[in-house]
């Protein structure tokens, strides 16, 4: 009999689709809501107590027809699927800029950052509903008539809707409303008045007003839980773009109510010395403060990917060519066999008779096969890429890549990507001892897997793995493409030279390597004297090694621009 009923309802409401669509504008595309009725879809689609919600990483709307029930709520299709429709349409609209208000509003909640984005939440829900009832008509009082409670936060948000539309006092609230309670109100409401086009500048503003409420008393978020319908934008996507560098209207709160005609001191009862948040120095932001708003928003996302994409966007303004190889004539592909196919590689290069042929169940990277070709002379210039070797010191004296900038990992970003970018392979290699090292294992063009590598953090004892280096070049042919072996590190990449398990000397080792890899070997070292003055760095530099001397780890972001021009400039050879 239930189950009858939910489906006369979900056709009423499915009906109203169109119609809902057209408030906003009738050029609207959007997927129809799904309607969830079982417990394990209220489980998939995280709906709890909601009654809808909508995901910003695919815009996707889910409806919850037994709340719905639960709150009354059945015969008020067009209010609740255009108010979803809205966060759409109008705000937060996208995942980067809800990210931008959950920045402003955390900066205005110290020591309740977690609650941002509930906050973000009711402030992106009232400028949603203040457009639907002024705009459009849309009768969205009489949706809150069904939800009630007698959290002072809860009656303080109510008490601006009936400010903002004229209703009579106690039409929504449901306990005595206090002047400071109401002054605050009256705040909010010429926020939302003054910042309904520039909302992302209003979200700080609004978020310290509610600070007070949530600070100061036994605060119960699940008195909101049937009403928070954009809490976490979604459990997967693409991270949001621009986050690394701060905005200038970020910073400094103390006057954040000058432009809507409000004097602070009325606030006091807020501890508002406490609001401004001390940004990082410079205009970005550290990854550990980048880190903390990616989760905020929610999203379900691994710490190697997230600090992937910080150091990837700090590193677009820096890309460079990567060098490649002129040779006079170019060489005619020969089909020759199959290699295994990895992710770096695009899903055209697969050769799918062969994977087939060879295993019926396709596992990508591990039973799929792409073909190998050899070469035969030709006729035209071929421009070759240079694949890269790179090793990164992550001993105890660098700095840990998640908690501030790691220009060691910064550089072997920009480096690495633009190598990427040109066709080479990478290897990346980062070590701390013998045994504390990762390495991809290869040269791969797998970004994600570089990435996660660079980006990683050791902080043990330094004693550098030459076994990688002995392994990586010893059965190397001389048709392979040409590789630069380059390290950064600092004096302790004197270590390279001690022997092997097998007791073959590094010197031997870093000899074999130069000469196999063909494109040269660079050393970039933070060191505090000359390198000439230390034996083991002359003895490199003797064997062919390219020696460059920094003294801050900051001098590397301009050496990832020379690294181009002083061992590839074709124009100088």
């Amino acid at each position: 009999m239930e189950d009858n009923i939910y489906d006369k309802t979900i056709d009423l409401w499915t009906s109203k689709w169109d119609e809902a669509l057209s408030i906003w504008s009738k050029y609207i595309r959007l997927e129809k809501p799904t309607f969830c009725v079982s417990e394990q879809e209220h489980i998939t689609y995280s709906m709890k107590d909601a009654v809808a919600l909508i995901r910003l990483t695919d815009h996707k709307i889910f409806i919850s027809i037994r709340n719905v029930y639960k709150y009354n709520l059945q015969d008020y299709p067009i209010e609740t699927i255009s108010h979803e429709i809205g966060h759409h349409v109008y705000c937060p609209g996208n995942i980067s800029d809800m990210a931008r208000l959950i920045v402003r509003i955390r900066n205005a909640m110290p020591r309740k950052e977690y609650y941002s984005s509930m906050i973000c939440n009711l402030y992106t829900d009232i400028l949603v509903n203040d457009r639907l009832f002024r705009d459009r008509g849309i009768r969205i009082e009489k949706i809150y008539l069904n939800f009630k409670s007698d959290d002072k936060l809860w009656n303080f948000y109510m008490r601006i809707y009936e400010i903002l539309w004229g209703l009579s006092a106690g039409f929504l609230t449901s306990i005595p409303i206090t002047p400071e309670m109401e002054g605050d109100a009256q705040l909010a409401n010429r926020i939302i008045r003054t910042f309904s086009n520039d909302w992302i500048r209003g979200a700080g503003r609004f978020a310290a007003i509610c600070y007070s409420y949530i600070f100061n008393n036994d605060f119960n978020v699940e008195n909101f839980s049937g009403i928070l319908d954009s809490l976490k934008p979604g459990t997967d996507g693409a991270l949001p773009e621009g986050l690394t560098d701060i905005e200038e209207d970020e910073g400094d709160l103390s006057d954040i109510f000058d432009d809507v005609g409000s004097s602070k001191s009325s606030y006091s009862s807020t501890p508002r010395e406490h609001a401004v948040n001390k940004q990082s120095q410079g205009n970005y932001r550290t990854p550990f403060q980048y880190g903390e708003i990616i989760k905020s928003l929610g999203l379900n996302v691994k710490q190697e990917d997230i600090l992937a994409s910080y150091y990837k966007e700090r590193a677009m303004p820096y890309l460079i060519s990567f060098p490649k190889k002129v040779t006079e004539k170019s060489s005619e592909p020969i089909h020759e066999g199959l290699d295994l196919w990895d992710f770096g590689s695009g899903l055209e290069k697969i050769n799918w008779m062969e994977t087939i042929f060879r295993s019926p169940v396709v596992i990508p990277g591990y039973t799929t096969f792409e073909t190998h070709y050899g070469t035969d002379s030709g006729f035209e210039k071929e421009i070759t890429p240079i694949d890269l070797d790179i090793y990164i010191d992550s001993s105890g004296s660098m700095p840990n890549p998640s908690v501030e900038l790691s220009y060691l990992s910064l550089a072997g970003v920009i480096i690495s990507l633009s190598a990427l970018r040109s066709g080479s392979k990478v290897q990346a290699t980062l070590w701390s001892g013998k045994t504390q090292f990762i390495t991809t294992n290869g040269f791969i063009r797998d970004e994600k897997k570089i990435f996660s590598i660079i980006t990683g953090f050791f902080g043990g004892s330094t004693q550098f793995p030459i076994h990688i280096l002995r392994d990586t070049y010893q059965n190397r042919k001389k048709n392979n493409r040409k590789v630069h072996i380059l390290h950064i590190s600092d004096e302790g990449i004197d270590t390279m030279y001690g022997n092997d398990e097998k007791g073959v000397s590094g010197e031997k080792i870093s000899e074999i390597a130069l000469e196999k890899a063909g494109g040269g070997g660079t050393m970039v070292l933070n060191l505090w004297k000359d390198w000439k003055a230390v034996p083991k760095l002359a003895f490199a530099a003797k064997q062919g090694w390219n020696i460059y001397r920094i003294s801050s780890w900051e001098e590397l972001i301009n050496f990832s621009k020379e690294f181009v021009k002083r061992n590839y400039d074709d124009k100088k050879k």
